[in-house]
């Protein structure tokens, strides 16, 4: 049984278990659930009892908010007071889709106010879809005195100024990752800002989000007197001349993001060129995760040859190659566990994968192009490959244009550890391509036989039979995604009555209503969000929901008033989620809680 199960017992007998009162005791608890690292074990310690909770809050090191307006940040630094690591979420994944305005909100400042009284210990921040100023940066840096982490992805609002004053105070640093962030460029160069003074304890470097140039010059230092480094994400204007000269200073890295991986254009010696390359790589064997390849040249890509065949990791999502370009590379990588790749492979080029990565893991399979065409690069090909020759295969992201219900049932069949399927068809309500049928089977055989997953996105033609077998068999799905699918009310009520684990579900450009809306009141309280964007719900669908919930912030952002007529009575965007602290006071103007 879990720690969650054995604590859920303890609770549930009640008189047995009365606070300790003997201080010894709670000692020794305290010192036994220092081991407990599990968010949802120590949540479920901490409904044990009154003692239980104080020694849980009293013990818990690392802090997860999922939802930045779910509490208020001194409601957490008055129950957790010796935390030195703290990890916030701000917008609504669908943000990075653009479906949500910028000024929305999820802003740090207020967080970093209170942190920077309360935990003075602080090592470890992590924000995803914040809101992040110069001046928070600042206030991190002057606030934490032995602060070691930092960890930014899709986040905006800072720039390489805010950047210069956290690498220049910490001194302690030993992480800086940002990934995916939106960067300004306040021409202040912020890598020379990095302290000179003797080796640094740097472990970790990711900036290839970075879109203005860098001093390579003070990279080259820093990287040659840091001998703890081992992961590095370089930006574009690192080419692969350059890249070449950072790998003679480290050949101890084990994750290696190669920036542009194109040559600079006065570079005309090309047999030195590849010559220097392919021994640079063989140096490095301890690389085991590969990133990058931002405006990459194809010839060089037989470059990272010698490194392939250690390889766990290959992330190709930025470089346009084809089939005939990743073979050569792909039939080295028997090791490979995490793939990710453009469309531009095409099927051919992920038969090549299933053909050589039999220990893959996950496999994220993006579109270089989203115009829907009647045709794709990938199809049920591709996905049918992957199926019969990655068999040990948990997660899945796979971009299409067309696919049939026959690929998508033998997924089910040959995968059945999938923990992650996320079949993503461009287009509006495409069925089957050879059949022309629903998708609906395909989908019902992934929540039928896949008896891990906790998450599903799903697309195409769909009637309220995919959703009644999602509801009937998806018992563990805690992430539900719909995209241009759905049929009426009934299927958004089978899911809604029926994934009792539900905690995110996401919906866009589907014909769901207020009566499907309303099926959920029962259930609303305990999950994390629900996000509903160009669906059919009014506003006094979304008005009935935040009277029947008073403890659910309900927010609701209007169309724009040219679509006028009937359209002009539904809401644009519905995010609801739950709160201990109740609405947020920073909510913009488009924005409207219920």
């Amino acid at each position: 049984m879990s720690l969650a199960g054995l604590a859920r017992d303890a609770g549930d007998a009640g008189d047995y278990f009365i606070p300790y009162p003997d201080q010894v005791l709670e000692n020794v608890l305290e010192n036994v659930l220092v081991f407990l690292k599990s968010r949802r074990d120590r949540n479920a310690v901490s409904l044990v009892c009154k003692s239980w909770y104080r020694a849980e809050a009293y013990t818990r090191s690392e802090v997860f908010i999922g939802n930045c307006y779910a509490v208020a940040p001194r409601r957490v630094t008055k129950r957790f007071a010796r935390v030195r690591s703290v990890t916030v979420k701000g917008k609504p994944r669908f943000a990075d889709f653009s479906l949500l305005p910028q000024d929305w909100g999820a802003h740090f400042t207020p967080w970093v106010a209170v942190m920077a009284t309360a935990y003075r210990a602080l090592e470890k921040i992590h924000l995803k879809r914040m809101s992040v100023t110069d001046d928070d940066l600042a206030v991190v840096a002057h606030s934490f005195p032995n602060f070691k982490e930092l960890v930014l992805v899709c986040c905006e609002g800072f720039g390489t100024g805010g950047l210069a004053v956290v690498v220049s105070e910490c001194r302690h640093l030993r992480v800086l990752e940002l990934i995916e962030d939106e960067v300004f460029d306040d021409e202040v160069d912020w890598i020379s800002c990095f302290p000179s003074d003797g080796p640094s304890n740097l472990e970790s470097l990711s900036f290839d989000c970075v879109e203005s140039p860098i001093n390579f010059e003070s990279l080259e230092k820093l990287v040659a007197r840091s001998p703890l480094l081992k992961k590095l994400r370089l930006n574009r204007h690192v080419s692969v001349q350059l890249l070449y000269r950072l790998l003679i200073r480290a050949p101890q890295l084990t994750h290696l993001g190669t920036g542009s991986f194109s040559p600079l254009e006065e570079s005309n010696n090309e047999n030195t060129r590849e010559t220097d390359y392919v021994s640079a790589f063989a140096a490095c064997r301890s690389i085991v995760g590969l990133s990058g390849f931002r405006e990459i040249a194809p010839e060089y890509l037989p470059a990272i040859i010698p490194v392939c065949a250690n390889l766990t990791s290959l992330n190709l999502s930025y470089a346009n190659i084809d089939a005939e370009q990743l073979k050569p590379v792909i039939r080295h990588c028997h090791k490979l566990q995490v793939f990710w790749v453009l469309d531009s492979i095409c099927d051919e080029g992920l038969q090549a994968v299933a053909a050589t990565c039999k220990d893959l893991r996950e496999l994220r399979v993006f579109p270089i192009d989203g115009a829907e065409n009647a045709e794709g690069p990938v199809s049920e090909v591709g996905l049918l490959a992957i199926s019969l020759g990655c068999r040990k295969l948990q997660s899945i992201l796979y971009f299409c244009q067309q696919m049939t219900n026959a690929a998508v049932v033998a997924m089910s069949k040959n995968c059945p550890d999938l923990v992650v399927f996320r079949l993503c068809i461009i287009g509006r309500y495409r069925p089957d391509h050879v059949t022309g049928e629903p998708m609906d089977e395909g989908f019902g055989a992934i929540v039928k036989n896949c008896k891990k997953l906790t998450r599903l996105a799903v697309s195409g033609l769909l009637t309220d039979m995919a959703f009644s077998y999602i509801g009937q068999y998806g018992k563990l799905v805690r992430t539900l995604s719909v995209a241009f699918a759905g049929d009426s009310d009934i299927g958004l009520k089978y899911v809604l009555e029926g994934c009792t684990n539900l905690q995110k579900l996401e919906i866009r450009d589907s014909p769901f209503g207020d009566s499907a809306l309303r099926s959920g009141l029962h259930h609303f309280s305990n999950m994390r969000f629900v996000w509903m964007s160009s669906c059919q719900v009014t506003q006094e669908g979304c008005l009935d929901v935040a009277r029947q919930l008073p403890r659910l912030v309900v927010e609701v952002f209007r169309r724009d008033e040219e679509e006028g007529g009937q359209r002009g009575d539904f809401v644009d965007t519905l995010y609801m989620y739950r709160s201990l602290d109740g609405p947020r006071a920073d909510a913009p103007l488009f924005v409207k809680i219920l």
